[in-house]
């Protein structure tokens, strides 16, 4: 375990809050905020998964997706526990959402991260990507290998749902090189059914993102859920207000975790890219 950052006492110092992402959970003694991973211990705030991998392996960059950022070279990626989103359709979701008495874990220190990263890099490996489950959940591990990664020379990834509060974000933003970001969908009502979260958040995390570092966006769609063509075309929209020259994965669903609707018809991927071309620059197609 390790002391949590971003949190305040209640009123009764049995109880704390979470300050990390827009929840804020208030949490009782004995227990954990939603993401399952921060927990109250006596009164103080604590961090479950600092340093615990669940998942690693050296990844082509274009797997995290990136495409415009050192396409062709591989990147070291680390994953661990726990998401403050509940999508019914996780892709991870056996090392996301288990509990962490059901997962192997092993303890890798900030410090062991950077060095393994180090030794791939004859192999291609331009740094480390924290990915597979939700990166802001492990913050404090983040931001304490992030350091020492960007010390050493090395690239700082995240593969996220940007479901963060402005205040941390910032504090870890000047050591992160590349995200993506997953806007899973431009509805409040879609976030509200299938991920028990907000819109609005993440889209202001997205605006920081691209003000601070070289930003990608996945969507991934869903029949019938989030592929309608208008929503694509005002997702793609609103990108362009940033920078049209961000480049947007729409990727294909398939059945996972709770969500067994039929595969995305390939048809209607090929009509999302070209109502978002419209408007963007870079529209690619994954899990076709």
């Amino acid at each position: 375990m390790k002391s949590a950052l971003y949190w305040a006492k209640k009123g009764n110092d049995a109880e704390v809050q979470c300050l990390l992402c827009p929840h804020g959970c208030v949490i009782a003694k004995g227990q954990v905020g939603r993401c399952q991973v921060r927990k109250n211990i006596d009164g103080e705030l604590y961090s479950l998964n600092y340093g615990l991998v669940t998942a690693e392996a050296l990844d082509p960059i274009e797997k995290k997706p990136l495409h415009r950022f050192f396409p062709g070279k591989r990147v070291l990626s680390l994953g661990t526990f726990g998401c403050n989103l509940a999508c019914s359709y996780c892709q991870n979701w056996q090392i996301v959402h288990r509990e962490q008495e059901m997962l192997a874990a092993t303890y890798l220190a900030p410090e062991d991260a950077v060095a393994k990263a180090k030794e791939l890099m004859p192999l291609g490996n331009i740094g480390i990507a924290y990915t597979y489950s939700e990166p802001l959940m492990w913050f404090e591990y983040i931001l304490d290998t992030a350091k020492l990664a960007q010390e050493a020379g090395l690239k700082n990834i995240l593969v996220t749902n940007g479901y963060i509060n402005p205040k941390p974000l910032k504090e870890l933003l000047p050591y992160i090189d590349a995200v993506n970001l997953d806007i899973k969908a431009f509805t409040q009502d879609f976030y509200n059914e299938l991920c028990e979260g907000s819109l609005e958040p993440v889209l202001r995390s997205a605006e920081l993102f691209a003000s601070s570092c070289h930003l990608e966006i996945t969507t991934l769609l869903i029949p019938g859920k989030n592929d309608n063509l208008e929503e694509i075309a005002a997702l793609a929209q609103w990108i362009a207000k940033i920078d049209r020259q961000i480049p947007l994965h729409l990727t294909r669903y398939f059945p996972n975790y709770k969500l067994q609707l039929p595969p995305t018809p390939y048809d209607s991927m090929l009509k999302a890219k070209k109502v978002a071309e419209v408007r963007l620059v870079d529209v690619l197609l994954g899990n076709i």
